[in-house]
């Protein structure tokens, strides 16, 4: 007896008949016609060296290894049946499923908090952790399933990622309230000339939410401004109220610190550029009814049009 020689169909039709006890009827039940259905009982009489099923008064009769046989198969079966199908349904009341985003520190500020609130609403029994990734190895821990979603400014390193523009952001500096620059008129944007005379904190963050500051920094001629560095963003309000130095920063944090810091936004020189700030995940798990029940709660809760990215 070889397994692997086993056409798997065929128990399904030794289930139906242990069921019914009658070949016509487990035909009927399988949609297949009494020939056919007789052929398969015969290729499972072959296959386990047994009659499996003999006549009796009340129709065919299991016999003992029919008996042992068909009840664990049935419960194979019906498990079978329950996965497949949870994979087209979910329920994210009853779901204790682990996700694993990559977030850098500034996505965790930024992103975590509404995620949180929402999952704890409508998936109380799920959990969450934030995953630290490189930028550059996000699309290899999406394909390893490390990671199920990645949040920042990225783009798909291979075919297998699929993603999705969640919004827009571009580049503010922050300030303490009463900051004013050193020379020209105080206006809602910073000149470079403005910029050039302001001390900067420079903030080099990990993971997915990407540094670019840097870059804007060099093409604005300004990185002999930054006289402070810093890991994260979480100090930032801090050094900006307390000090004369002056961030730059994403739009979206700008605005989050605006409504529980004393902090000014300034538009830059450069306010036309614009970033997209992506969701990614692997093309495998694009499907998948969980995954997507995910993708559409960071869609709901992220996703912002072009017109409502507003000016600080």
């Amino acid at each position: 007896m070889n397994f692997r020689h086993l056409d798997l169909n065929l128990l399904r039709v030794l289930v139906a008949i242990y069921r019914t006890g009658s070949v016509t009827a487990a035909g009927r039940q399988l949609a297949l016609s009494q020939p056919a259905t007789s052929n398969a009982l015969a290729r499972l009489r072959q296959f386990f060296g047994d009659e499996l099923f003999v006549r009796s008064p009340r129709g065919l009769h299991p016999t003992r290894t029919a008996q042992r046989i068909a009840p664990a198969v049935i419960a194979q079966l019906q498990a079978l049946e329950s996965t497949v199908l949870s994979a087209e349904t979910f329920d994210a009341q009853s779901s204790s499923a682990h996700w694993r985003l990559s977030l850098s520190d500034l996505g965790e500020i930024l992103f975590l908090p509404a995620l949180a609130q929402a999952l704890r609403e409508e998936s109380p029994h799920s959990h969450v952790s934030n995953v630290a990734v490189a930028e550059t190895q996000v699309s290899a821990a999406l394909e390893a399933r490390e990671i199920d979603v990645a949040i920042g400014i990225l783009q798909p390193a291979h075919s297998g990622i699929d993603s999705e523009s969640l919004f827009q952001e571009r580049f503010v500096a922050i300030t303490g309230a009463d900051w004013k620059p050193a020379v020209g008129r105080v206006e809602k944007a910073l000149t470079a000339s403005q910029l050039a005379g302001a001390s900067l904190v420079v903030a080099a963050p990990t993971a997915t939410f990407h540094g670019n500051v840097e870059l804007m920094l060099k093409q604005l001629k300004l990185i002999d401004r930054a006289v402070l560095r810093t890991r994260h963003y979480g100090a930032l309000p801090e050094l900006v109220t307390r000090t004369d130095l002056l961030a730059i920063v994403p739009q979206m944090y700008a605005e989050t610190l605006a409504s529980r810091y004393s902090v000014r936004v300034w538009e830059l020189p450069d306010a036309a550029t614009r970033y997209d700030v992506r969701m990614l995940w692997h093309r495998s798990a694009t499907s998948d009814a969980a995954h997507s029940w995910l993708r559409a709660v960071l869609r709901r809760l992220f996703h912002r049009a072009e017109s409502e990215v507003a000016a600080p």
